[in-house]
C-alpha cells in the first residue's frame, strides 16, 4: 500500500471513531462520590464541571485513551456488557475530563485497572450507576467516540498575566478535543499557541487591549474561527463564548 492509501486509510478510521462507527471493549470503575464532588478540577483544567458545563456526564481516562492530555475533551457513548449480574441495560454519553493514572504496584486485573495498555473508564459514580450496579466496583463495557453535543459556544477563559496569556477552552463540540489552537490579536497576525497542559493553551505575545480571535482545531482536522469573540477591553480572569463546531 502506498503512503498516500495509508494516510487516508488512518484518517478515514479517524473521523469513522469521532462519528461513532465500531464498539471497543474496556472496563469500568467510579469516583468521586456520589454527588460527584470528587470528580471536580482534574488533569485537563475544567476545574468546576458545573459551571463549565460538563455536570456528572464526565471519566477520567486510562493512559491508553488520555493521550498525553490531547484527549480532554472527547466524547464517548459506553455501556455495560457481558455481565448479567451488574449491568442495567441503556447507554451513556461521558466527556473526558481527568487522568486516571496507572498504579504499577498492583497487576492490570487487581487494581491495577488504569495500567497501560488497559482501555479503561473511571466514572462518576451517579453516571456509572446508569449502566451498572453500584456493588459491582468494576464491570466490563463497551465503547466509541461519538460526536460532543453541547450548548452555546467554545469557551476562552483566560488567565495568566501579561506576556503570559493561559487560555483555558472549554464546551467544545463536535469531536471534541482540541489538537491545535491560534491567536490573533487586532494589532498582530494568527500565531500558534502551545498547549500547556490538558486544555490550556498558552501565548507569550503582549495582547493586552486588543479584541482576540481564536482559531480551534480538534483532533477530526476540523477548524473554527471566532473572530473578535474576546473584546478589547477584557480582563485576565474572564470567559468569553465563541463559534461552534455543528
Amino acid at each position: 500500500m502506498t503512503l498516500v492509501g495509508l494516510f487516508l486509510v488512518g484518517f478515514l478510521s479517524m473521523v469513522s471513531s469521532v462519528h461513532g462507527q465500531g464498539w471497543i471493549n474496556a472496563h469500568a470503575t467510579f469516583y468521586g462520590g456520589g454527588d460527584a464532588s470528587g470528580t471536580m478540577g482534574g488533569a485537563c483544567g475544567y476545574g468546576n464541571l458545573y459551571s463549565e458545563g460538563y455536570g456528572t456526564n464526565t471519566a477520567a481516562l486510562s493512559t491508553a485513551l488520555f493521550n498525553n492530555g490531547l484527549s480532554c475533551g472527547s466524547c464517548y457513548e459506553i455501556k455495560c456488557v457481558n455481565d448479567g449480574k451488574w449491568c442495567l441495560p441503556g447507554s451513556i454519553v461521558i466527556t473526558a475530563t481527568n487522568f486516571c493514572p496507572p498504579n504499577n504496584a498492583l497487576p492490570n486485573n487487581a487494581g491495577g485497572w488504569c495500567n497501560p495498555p488497559l482501555h479503561h473508564f473511571d466514572l462518576s459514580q451517579p453516571v456509572f450507576q446508569h449502566i451498572a450496579q453500584y456493588r459491582a466496583g468494576i464491570v466490563p463495557v463497551s465503547y466509541r467516540r461519538v460526536p460532543c453535543r453541547r450548548r452555546g459556544g467554545i469557551r476562552f477563559t483566560i488567565n495568566g498575566h501579561s506576556y503570559f496569556n493561559l487560555v483555558l477552552i472549554t464546551n467544545v463540540g463536535g469531536a471534541g478535543d482540541v489538537h491545535a489552537v491560534a491567536i490573533k490579536g487586532s494589532r498582530t497576525g494568527w500565531q500558534s499557541m502551545s498547549r500547556n497542559w490538558g486544555q490550556n493553551w498558552q501565548s507569550n505575545t503582549y495582547l493586552n487591549g486588543q479584541s482576540l480571535s481564536f482559531k480551534v482545531t480538534t483532533s477530526d482536522g476540523h477548524t473554527i474561527v471566532s473572530y473578535n469573540c474576546v473584546p478589547a477591553h477584557w480582563s485576565f480572569g474572564q470567559t468569553f463564548s465563541g463559534a461552534q463546531f455543528r
